[in-house]
């Protein structure tokens, strides 16, 4: 009897997994399984309004997954029916926030998708696609789904100015989107490196505009160009009303951004009388930001009105984005027009010039029934009445739009910037820094904590951002946004459950077949080895890991090229002294991930606990403190993962050696990278203590010395002896004018700390 309950047991548990394991993403609120299958056959009738677009899309996935060839193929039984129906009225049975977009029921004779409005449906046959899709010999589980997003805006957004995208590639984006429920396409239509619209009324917009003379190329700080034109690249304004159309038929509305006052080159390239100083200008060949900007002359103002009147023709969008961000004030301090409106207007500064721009832009397009968002920069001199922000420099924008009952789109690029590193930054290609993997977005809660329930539904919903500084092509797209994608969708849809990662890893890893049958090329990088840092007993420990079988790792501690043959991975790998740590994935003695190398410089200080007075930006901030001492050296060309950025802020360390402990020399790295408002420090001060708290200042050295040694700063302090050590390493401050980002907070990235 025993045997039989523990036979019993073991078989219903294996039914009742694989019963709770929808390959759907996102993840739907209400899932309820029942008993039998649906099975997809020659004889399977569909129902619904014909003439309907959701009728016509699912159609045409339909035959995609089952072209007439294969019916043959499947077994002959009785017809049965999907149905596709539309019911206003639709009624749930729990309590959420958000009544039921659609219901998806299925049973042995009928999968029938109701929804509440023609999006309800889509949504609805989104998820059945997914499910016909990850099916085993078109078995579709019976079961019935409740369901409805919890975010009202899930976006993507996508960067046309830097590289070019055509219509058929903005196409497949759109589609992109709607596969996976997210439901606004932010559209980036112009900056300094190229104006990507027709404006009918101002053809030298796309005559001049549209075209650079070449482009930069490499990481940021090699400075060097491919000395190729490129373009002249734009959408017609018949291309843009067939995109607008695609996207409609989708459920995805486009928001469309015009950059303003900042980020205006090519606009200027092609009408210099715009600017304060008149020009003539060059459209921008180098990704950064630029003093000219546009200046707020009434001239200017019409121009912009008559920009906004042709967008708003093409775009139904409730908002139009107008930028705002990283705006230097340089020719506006320089300018006597600037100063004396400034004057005039009782403008405290040239932050509330800035305010005066973005409040004058809204009321003309309030004017027009439309309502502005921008960027948080916005929030700069006083927000405008009616804007809504997306807050990307942080959540602290975000909130504080909310606080003050403004609408917010949460998009903080420690969590939602797609242009960064999603793997191990040696074997990923070239991007623009920072370090976000799957797991990170997954991570990610759209409500920030400090928001009272009433402040929260000014949080509009989520969107990740696409720049293209190093994507030149539309392969590279798709790898920059998947799997990505799939975590943001179901962050956005509000099914998110971070303490269980490895099973939406799961998820996200079958939905892999279905991007290869669109042929799209997706990122592999949670197949690679996974490396961190943590502390052990006599210093620091390597820990291994990956999405596949752990005891397929294999590594080399000799800078050797790992084969199936070396070390088997078991546990974290001691870092005793300075060594290089070589590791990769093996499956039947096949290499199946890259090879992943680090390098590793131990000091007295390595495994140290370690403390600050400020932490770091959100952004760069990866492993905290301890990666100041974690044996690893940050890349100069690559921000990743090794690097802590603090904005404004000076960096003060202190290292507890445990005891009392003899060095003679400190090192740190400090980067260099003005492009990006990246300084070096101004200062740095050694200090030592036996208590950690009463700090004897031992030796400092100034700008000059840190400027000689470019960054890489080795300080000699004689025979010392203490338990604590404490470092000030200090910001450069406000970036002087000339430099890019003048008048703003510099940054100031430090990497490894270190004492022999």
């Amino acid at each position: 009897m025993q045997r039989f309950l523990l036979l019993f047991s073991i078989l219903f548990s294996e039914f009742f997994f694989s019963q709770t394991q929808l390959n759907l993403i996102p993840y739907p609120q209400k899932v309820e399984f029942k008993s039998g299958n649906f099975e997809i056959n020659e004889n399977t009738l569909f129902v619904g309004d014909k003439k309907s677009n959701e009728y016509k899309y699912f159609i045409n996935k339909f035959k995609k997954i089952y072209p007439k060839d294969l019916s043959k193929n499947i077994k002959k039984v009785k017809p049965n029916f999907i149905s596709l129906l539309l019911n206003k009225d639709l009624k749930i049975d729990y309590k959420r926030e958000f009544n039921s977009n659609y219901i998806l029921n299925i049973s042995d004779e009928m999968i029938m998708v109701i929804g509440k409005d023609s999006e309800g449906l889509f949504q609805g046959i989104q998820t059945l696609l997914q499910l016909i899709e990850t099916s085993k010999e078109g078995k579709i589980p019976a079961l019935e789904i409740q369901d409805s997003p919890k975010f009202a805006w899930r976006g993507m957004h996508l960067d046309v100015c830097r590289h070019f995208f055509t219509v058929e590639e903005v196409k497949q984006y759109i589609d992109y989107l709607a596969m996976y429920k997210l439901n606004t396409f932010h559209w980036h239509l112009t900056d300094d490196q190229g104006w990507r619209i027709e404006i009918k009324k101002y053809p030298k917009l796309t005559q001049i505009g549209s075209k650079r003379k070449e482009s930069m190329i490499g990481s940021y700080v090699d400075n060097t160009f491919d000395g190729k034109p490129y373009g002249p690249y734009f959408y017609t304004q018949e291309q843009i009303k067939e995109v607008v159309k695609y996207a409609k038929e989708r459920h995805i509305t486009i928001v469309p951004e015009i950059e303003m006052p900042g980020h205006a080159l090519a606009a200027l390239a092609a009408y210099p009388e715009l600017a304060c100083t008149k020009g003539p200008f060059d459209v921008a060949t180098k990704w950064g930001v630029f003093d000219d900007v546009f200046c707020p002359e009434d001239d200017t103002f019409k121009f912009l009105e008559n920009v906004l009147d042709e967008v708003m023709a093409l775009f139904p969008s409730q908002y139009i984005h107008i930028g705002g961000d990283e705006c230097p004030k340089t020719r506006w301090k320089e300018s006597a027009f600037c100063q004396d409106l400034i004057k005039k207007n009782n403008l405290k500064d040239e932050h509330g010039l800035q305010s005066y721009f973005i409040q004058r832009i809204e009321k003309y397009l309030n004017s027009k029934g439309r309502k502005i968002i921008g960027w948080d920069e916005i929030l700069e001199g006083g927000l405008a009445p009616n804007a809504a922000v997306m807050s990307w420099t942080g959540i602290k924008g975000g909130v504080e739009a909310a606080k003050s009952n403004h609408f917010a789109v949460m998009t903080p690029g420690a969590y939602c910037y797609f242009d960064h590193y999603q793997g191990d930054p040696q074997t990923e290609p070239n991007a623009f820094g920072g370090f976000t993997p799957l797991d990170k977005v997954y991570s990610y809660n759209p409500i920030p904590e400090e928001l009272t329930k009433v402040q929260s539904k000014y949080i509009l919903g989520v969107q990740a951002n696409l720049w293209t500084e190093y994507i030149t092509d539309f392969k590279q797209v798709q790898y920059m946004i998947f799997p990505r994608l799939f975590a943001l969708s179901e962050v956005a849809w509000g099914t998110s459950k971070p303490e269980n990662y490895k099973e939406f890893e799961n998820r996200a890893i079958s939905h892999f077949k279905i991007l290869d049958k669109m042929g799209v090329n997706y990122a592999r990088s949670i197949y690679n080895i996974n490396g961190k840092v943590v502390p052990s007993q006599n210093g620091i420990a390597y820990e291994l890991s990956t999405s596949q079988n752990p005891e397929g790792i294999h590594f080399t501690v000799d800078g050797s090229i790992p084969t199936a043959h070396s070390q088997t991975y078991k546990s974290a790998i001691p870092v005793l002294k300075s060594m290089v740590i070589q590791s990769a994935y093996f499956e039947n003695n096949e290499l199946k991930s890259a090879v992943s190398s680090q390098d590793f410089i131990t000091s007295k200080t390595t495994g140290k606990k370690i403390t600050l007075e400020d932490q770091p930006s959100e952004n760069y901030s990866f492993g905290g403190a301890f990666t100041l001492v974690d044996g690893i050296m940050g890349n100069q060309k690559q921000l990743g993962k090794t690097w802590l950025g603090f904005q404004g802020k000076d960096v003060v360390a202190t290292i507890d050696f445990g005891e009392k402990t003899q060095f003679s020399e400190v090192y740190f790295n400090t980067l260099d990278n003005k492009g990006s408002w990246i300084h070096l420090a101004k200062s740095a001060t050694v200090y030592i203590s036996d208590d950690g708290k009463n700090f004897k200042a031992i030796k400092e050295i100034g700008k000059d010395q840190i400027l000689s040694a470019k960054g890489k700063i080795k300080i000699n302090v004689g025979n010392q002896s203490s338990k604590y050590l404490k470092l000030k390493i200090e910001n450069a401050g406000i970036i002087p004018a000339g430099n890019p980002g003048a008048d703003s907070k510099a940054w100031l990235f430090v990497d490894e700390i270190g004492a022999n």
